[in-house]
């Protein structure tokens, strides 16, 4: 899955992920230019995800 488009949207997106899961906090979401993947990694390992299915949940919010 492309990244980029699940990334696309993501003021709204990281709002609805933080009702998804009520324990992410704002410093977890927080998407910097270039540092895309490191954000993902983090997100991988606070939620027990792989990258695929952490896109996956993403893109369909």
């Amino acid at each position: 899955m492309n990244t980029t488009g699940v990334i696309g949207n993501w003021n709204e997106r990281k709002e609805k992920l933080k009702q998804k899961f009520g324990f992410l906090t704002d410093n977890d979401l927080m998407f910097e230019d270039g540092k895309k993947e490191e954000m993902l990694g983090k997100l991988q390992i606070k939620l027990g995800k792989t990258k695929e299915e952490l896109l996956k949940i993403i893109g369909n919010l």
